[in-house]
């Protein structure tokens, strides 16, 4: 594994150490892939900063090295959520801001259980980023894949009926947000359902570092239709967890 990191950063200063560093510890240590990987090793790395309570830059470097080499985000807050009760709470604690930054950008990492659809610009006007829809049953009840990318969201909105109607969320992949008017703010995970009753204000989405996909099932009733309201400001937004 070629590093320059030494040279550049302490050549001027600390010649040897930056020749060990650059040479040794990444060009014959780290590359010993035959014996572990670099993935491995970047899993590796994480757990003896943390432990030993480092958190400036080379941390941040080892987490975007371990993306690069397929640690996946689900898999980083795990590693870090187990170690914990080993290193202490408050050392994990500390990774968690440099992870969401690393893995910001990311988008969808695999295909939802219906399948992405395509991008829901008839309804646009009434998101704020980037959504996905997949019509899976328009004959009796209706029923509609949604994706949400990472903090996307749709504003607030109502399902007027007269008689029966309102929705039913089956959550299938990723993190979101649930909301009603007046209530707390419901964190959703694959496997959660919420029922929203017809004329009841509410809104859902993305958290903010992670896509979210649900199952969109419209209860059949009398005068059905969407009123869509003011969008979730970003200073609400930003304030959730």
């Amino acid at each position: 594994m070629k590093q320059e990191a030494g040279r550049k950063g302490l050549g001027d200063l600390a010649p040897k150490f930056a020749e060990l560093n650059d040479d040794v510890l990444f060009g014959e240590v780290w590359s010993r892939v035959d014996k572990l990987s670099l993935r491995d090793r970047c899993m590796i790395t994480i757990v003896a900063l943390v432990s030993k309570g480092i958190f400036d830059n080379s941390l941040k470097y080892h987490i975007a090295n371990a993306k690069a080499h397929g640690v996946t985000k689900e898999e980083m807050v795990e590693i870090i959520t187990h170690i914990a009760f080993y290193v202490g709470w408050p050392n994990a604690w500390a990774v968690f801001p440099y992870v969401r930054e690393v893995y910001q950008d990311e988008k969808i990492t695999k295909e939802p259980l219906f399948g992405l659809g395509k991008p829901n610009d008839a309804y646009a006007k009434y998101f704020i980023g980037q959504s996905y829809l997949n019509h899976l049953n328009i004959e009796g009840v209706s029923i509609a894949n949604v994706t949400f990318e990472p903090a996307c969201r749709n504003n607030w909105h109502i399902h007027r009926a007269t008689k029966g109607g309102g929705q039913i969320l089956l959550c299938t992949d990723g993190e979101g947000y649930y909301q009603e008017e007046g209530k707390e703010v419901r964190k959703l995970h694959p496997g959660d359902v919420v029922y929203i009753a017809p004329n009841l204000k509410h809104w859902h989405g993305a958290i903010k570092d992670s896509y979210f996909t649900h199952l969109a099932i419209e209860v059949p009733g009398e005068n059905t239709h969407t009123e869509w309201l003011e969008p979730v400001s970003e200073e609400e937004y930003s304030k959730l967890d």
